[in-house]
């Protein structure tokens, strides 16, 4: 290579010995500034940050002088010295149009310099970022091949999409370059360019193919790295691209069995980096593709069965290999393969590598759960790991992973991690253990001793749902209150300062079951109390309502539940009415009405007492709501009538593009629904809306003009605390609603909707005491492979009907799975049934809306 290729021109004329002999001039009239590593050690030598900003300012004066005085021998010294002092952090953007100048200059030196200085200090906000156009052109048709790839390095790092466009057609020749340093430099570029710039993807299409032809490993990995980008981008593209499935086979077969070569050798492995990156394409183009994922199942089963996995590359492109695997529709042999290989990394001493194991673990266990379940006590192992990162992980996956199979011993080691669980892991365990319990417990005395260990365990992290849960047991096991309040009571014997939603559960269930403490038969498998007396309740009571400790909420339990003793007990009512009087001048206001109210049971109301505070019956069984942890992936079948009754309380985002609705109504004639007020007993449906305003601010959130009729109020008994009225108790008061009235016809289901994997199905009901009431069962299955989030289903029908739609199960449709949302229609003139459906969710592709009418409701759902 001569000298010419590097920017030189040994050709001196006279313009280039008279701007020698200037530039020599120079030099001796003005001093030599300081040099960058004089700087850097004066900089590092400052003590205090003062000094090192007096030295800094001191530079930066002396740097704007010369600036100033046009001195363009030094320009190069002094840009490099700025660039130093940007990387601090101080202001150096007086320093951009010199910058510029270092890149029209023909010395190679000033070029990098100058361009290094454009990628630091400019960005597509400064004006100046506008002028380097031309010289960017100018460089990318220059003969040497390094000031093409500092332009390509530039152009890629700053490029704004007006200057994308005007540069590209100049980078995609320089891709068909004979170089293949410029050719991998113009890929790079390419690829910056297709992210900024998106609709330009077409015009690299022809040269991007011609790259995986390539021997070079530099040019084929970029080649690689611009068709993943271009894949993820486009799904005309993909579809392009998988035609490339069987040259991506060759090229990672050929680095599996090519042999030893030191120039891409790392740790033994053949270019592990070109093998991640090819791995990572293969998994994006057999992604719910069967075709092409069968021509890469032999390749990745020699990938996962020849790497060396005693180092980290090796380990990086299993990894890669597990991914891919179960992201493509891959045998069934090859996904126990990724699990096994999951599972050695679970062993791994490097924590790092643990952790991603589980992570991904945490996914594949929805793909197949039994080739999970073989590593099981591995799993159970990482929860005693003494990184939080990785218990957490572990904590997850072990509650994925429970079924009616394996409960008891899983729960087991779950309560004793929950035991020495840190106090930001109590909540989130002792909530899963719960709804674990509820989905697999093998029968209600099991069942009760878990919740109670969890209460004992979990102390005051418990949630509220889990108090609510473990009361609506209780009340509905009743062949085991008389265990439940021998067990709850020695547990409030002692302090429970720690435990306070124990001492809720304990002192509610001894309320309202107090009489079997005291005198129902004794239990042959409980250690009842020896000799208790009805004193010794009371006493145990004071010191609850007494001790400073125990929260409002606490007291507010205990006063309902000794006022509810006084009907329990033979004796030793007035001890109670003095201990109930003292809270009429309680400080908490709470507190001193419940005193108050309660009071008057005991004087003016005495007659009504024994009938106000009799047992509560039975109460309907509420799911608590935990994380959605545990769902589908445990291996067990979701029984039907179950997904219909636990309708979880979610927020349902709004659509905010209200033409969008009228565009759903159509006609003047629809009508749709306010959202339902639910109270803690009976859900309560709004007035039905009255005209386009008020549907605009159902789905649109505008003002009205027009004000909605309130929803009716339901008064509370002051008497009655938090006992009755726990948080999420929304799935058991839906529950009545889909159970309680006999079904007077069987009508058969109707599909609504089926398109791009989602299947909505409505099943019709017709309760026997109410012929006017319709009730739709909607049940959204995602058939697909695909997550499908941020579900809406939304409905209207005519004027003439009245609907309310209540809250659904869930936003969220894993591969499948369900959700459920059940909608009460009103027909009262017997007319024909219409409804409009708008249907709104994020997939693979995007989001998706789609709309569809339903006019073939059978006779017998309206007749």
């Amino acid at each position: 290579m001569n000298a010419s290729e590097h920017g030189f021109n040994p050709a001196f004329n006279m313009a280039s010995i008279k701007q020698a002999i200037n530039e020599a001039v120079e030099r001796v009239r003005m001093p030599a500034p300081t040099r960058l590593r004089d700087l850097i050690r004066q900089i590092r030598a400052a003590r205090t940050a003062a000094e090192e900003r007096t030295v800094v300012n001191k530079e930066c004066a002396y740097i704007r002088s010369t600036f100033r005085e046009e001195d363009s021998v030094w320009r190069c010294r002094n840009i490099a010295k700025l660039l130093y002092i940007h990387m601090l952090g101080y202001p150096a953007h007086f320093g951009q149009l010199e910058c510029l100048k270092l890149i029209a200059s023909p010395r190679f030196t000033d070029k990098r310099i100058g361009y290094l200085g454009a990628m630091l200090l400019l960005d597509e906000r400064q004006d100046v970022h506008l002028l380097i156009t031309n010289c960017l052109k100018n460089d990318l048709n220059s003969s040497t091949q390094f000031v093409i790839g500092l332009a390509l390095c530039t152009l890629g790092a700053i490029a704004s999409p007006e200057m994308a466009r005007d540069l590209a057609a100049e980078v995609e020749r320089l891709m068909k370059s004979p170089n293949a340093y410029i050719r991998k430099k113009a890929a790079l570029c390419a690829f910056r360019i297709i992210r900024r710039v998106p609709e330009l993807m077409e015009m690299f299409l022809p040269a991007t193919r011609s790259l995986l032809t390539e021997k070079n490993h530099g040019v084929l990995i970029t080649g690689v790295t611009l068709i993943t980008e271009m894949c993820e981008n486009s799904i005309d593209t993909l579809n392009h691209f998988k035609k490339i499935v069987p040259n991506l086979v060759r090229i990672l077969k050929n680095l599996i069995l090519a042999g030893y070569s030191p120039e891409h050798d790392v740790s033994g492995v053949s270019d592990p980096f070109l093998q991640v990156k090819i791995l990572r394409l293969l998994r994006i183009l057999g992604r719910n593709d069967v075709d092409a994922s069968e021509a890469m199942n032999d390749i990745l089963a020699q990938v996962a069965t020849n790497t060396e996995t005693s180092k980290n590359v090796g380990n990086t492109i299993l990894y890669e290999t597990v991914l891919s695997i179960m992201d493509i529709k891959s045998e069934s042999g090859l996904r126990v393969l990724a699990v096994n290989i999951l599972g050695r990394f679970l062993l791994n001493n490097d924590k790092n590598i643990r952790y991603v194991a589980l992570n991904t673990l945490l996914k594949t266990v929805y793909v197949d759960t039994s080739a999970v379940q073989r590593h099981r006590s591995t799993i159970l192992e990482c929860l005693k790991d003494p990184d939080v990162s990785i218990r957490r992980r572990a904590m997850e996956l072990s509650f994925a992973l429970v079924n009616s199979n394996n409960i008891r011993t899983m729960m087991k080691e779950l309560l004793l991690f929950l035991e020495r669980a840190d106090p930001e892991f109590k909540a989130q365990c002792s909530s899963n253990i719960v709804m674990s319990a509820e989905r697999f417990a093998p029968n209600k005395r099991w069942h009760l001793e878990t919740l109670f260990k969890v209460l004992v365990a979990a102390g005051n992290y418990v949630r509220d749902d889990v108090v609510a849960c473990t009361i609506q047991l209780i009340s509905e096991a009743q062949a085991q209150q008389g265990y439940a309040v021998c067990a709850l009571w020695r547990a409030l014997e002692r302090d429970t300062a720690d435990k306070q939603p124990l001492a809720q559960v304990a002192t509610w269930c001894i309320g309202e079951y107090g009489d079997l403490l005291l005198y129902g038969p004794p239990s042959e498998d409980v250690e009842a109390p020896v000799n208790l007396t009805e004193d010794e309740v009371i006493d145990v009571y004071q010191r609850l309502l007494w001790s400073p400790q125990n929260t409002v909420v606490t007291k507010q339990y205990t006063l309902l539940s000794l006022t509810k003793l006084s009907t329990r007990f033979q004796q030793g009512n007035e001890k109670i009415r003095q201990i109930i009087d003292t809270f009429g001048s309680n400080l908490h206001i709470e507190l001193q009405q419940r005193g108050v109210e309660f009071s008057q049971l005991f004087r003016k109301y005495e007659h009504l007492r024994t009938a106000l505070l009799e047992r509560m019956p039975p109460m309907e069984t509420a799911k608590p709501q935990a994380n959605g942890i545990i769902g589908l992936v445990n291996g067990e079948s979701e029984i039907e009538e179950d997904k219909t009754m636990i309708l979880e309380q979610l927020p349902v985002a709004a659509p905010s593009d209200s033409s969008a609705l009228l565009d759903l109504l159509g006609s003047s004639d629809f009508d749709t629904e306010i959202p339902a007020v639910v109270d803690n007993n009976t859900p309560v449906t709004a007035a039905p809306v009255i005209n386009n305003n008020d549907l605009l601010d159902l789905l649109g959130g505008l003002d009205l003009s027009t004000p909605i009729s309130a929803p009716p109020s339901f008064p509370q008994v002051q008497s009655t605390p938090q006992i009755f009225s726990p948080t999420n108790t929304s799935n058991f008061l839906v529950d009545g609603l889909l159970n309680s009235s006999p079904v007077q016809n069987e009508i058969p289901s109707l599909v609504a909707f089926d398109k791009l994997g989602l299947k909505i199905v409505l099943k019709l009901e017709r309760p026997s005491e109410t012929p006017d009431l319709l009730v739709i069962n909607m049940l959204a299955q995602n058939v697909g492979s695909m997550e499908l989030t941020e579900f809406l289903f939304q409905a209207a029908v005519p004027k003439t009907f009245q609907l309310q739609m209540l809250s659904p199960s869930g936003t969220v449709i894993p591969p499948s799975g369900q959700v459920t949302q059940v909608m009460k229609v009103t027909n009262i003139n017997k007319a024909a049934l219409r409804m409009r459906l708008r249907i709104s969710y994020t997939g693979d592709s995007g989001p998706v809306l789609e709309q569809t009418e339903v006019n073939n409701f059978p006779p017998l759902a309206w007749q």
